[in-house]
């Protein structure tokens, strides 16, 4: 059984509805996470912690493709004047809801925060689901050892918080090494993902994905149509291009692309789009490793037997009381 222990994020609805002001906590963290909308700038502008030295980020869809988004990361010793900037700068129209992090102890120096600004700008570079705005990259600051292992840990925590809030260029995937190949070795293992395939004999493909963290992620080494169906202005499409663009789907065998490494995406039928180039029931398509079983059906078999399982155990814990 996984060994992964749970955290405890405390979320407060500041006026109490879940569009508006919110803040952001982990338990035995010193970073505090204040988030809402453009449209509330002003109610945003008068907390105290905007005060503080610290790093935020402007979010909004891509103008160029909708179901991208749109991401500018900064810091400052003063956040609340650098937001007043930005709501006037038209490069950033994109801008719909803001989130900033300070910490509670006050202890995040200017050099944290350019430290800290250059890591997440870094990371945010490397996931091909957003639009980063910057303009430039700053080079990672020069910390002491002591201060950079403490700004890491920093990362570590707005990796867990800032999924939660929707910022999921952040979120830290588990390895995608232990799939239903591994479970042959390890018999009664049952935290392993299964291994999904996806063949097309018309392109000569073949592709492996597993579920991992809600994501359908991808395997590198997975193949992909060159180019896409005559529906050229599908989301898929633009993510299809997307993928080129950064280089995670590069030219690999029979006139076909491959996977450079592996690539989240929110459904199976996402996935599957993109690798044949046209709209696609990847509920239908995935077929668990060295079977015939559609991930659909392996889908609801599993929500049957966790069902009777739950069922199961609750008869028991009655039958013993």
């Amino acid at each position: 059984m996984s060994s992964q222990l749970g955290r405890s994020v405390r979320l407060f609805l500041v006026d109490g509805t879940a569009t508006g002001l919110l803040t952001a906590e982990i338990m035995n963290w010193t970073g505090h996470v204040l988030a809402g909308s453009r449209s509330g700038l002003p109610a945003f502008l008068k907390r105290r912690e905007l005060d503080r030295t610290g790093i935020y980020f402007l979010t909004g869809p891509d103008p160029e493709d909708p179901d991208i988004l749109q991401l500018y990361i900064g810091e400052s010793d003063n956040v609340r004047n650098r937001l007043v900037q930005h709501s006037k700068d038209e490069n950033k129209d994109f801008w719909e809801r803001t989130c900033v992090v300070t910490s509670k102890d006050q202890n995040i120096t200017k050099a944290h925060a350019r430290y800290l600004e250059s890591r997440l700008i870094a990371i945010a570079n490397t996931v091909g689901t957003v639009a980063v705005a910057n303009g430039t990259a700053p080079p990672p600051v020069a910390l002491p050892e002591a201060d950079a292992s403490d700004m890491e840990f920093f990362v570590d925590q707005l990796r867990l918080i800032l999924p939660v809030l929707g910022l999921d260029f952040m979120r830290l995937h588990t390895t995608t090494a232990r799939t239903a190949t591994d479970a042959t070795d390890k018999p009664g293992q049952t935290d392993v993902a299964p291994l999904f395939q996806l063949a097309s004999k018309k392109h000569g493909l073949e592709a492996q994905a597993c579920e991992i963290d809600g994501e359908f992620v991808v395997l590198a080494g997975s193949g992909a149509v060159k180019n896409w169906s005559n529906v050229s202005d599908h989301s898929y499409s633009r993510r299809h291009a997307q993928l080129i663009r950064t280089g995670k789907l590069v030219p690999g065998d029979k006139g076909c692309l491959r996977f450079a490494e592996d690539v989240a995406f929110r459904s199976p039928s996402a996935a599957s789009a993109v690798i044949l180039g046209r709209p696609d029931n990847g509920r239908i398509s995935w077929k668990v490793g060295g079977s015939n079983v559609t991930y659909g059906n392996w889908q609801s078999e599993q929500a049957i037997k966790t069902s009777a399982e739950a069922s199961n155990a609750g008869d028991g814990a009655e039958a013993m009381e």
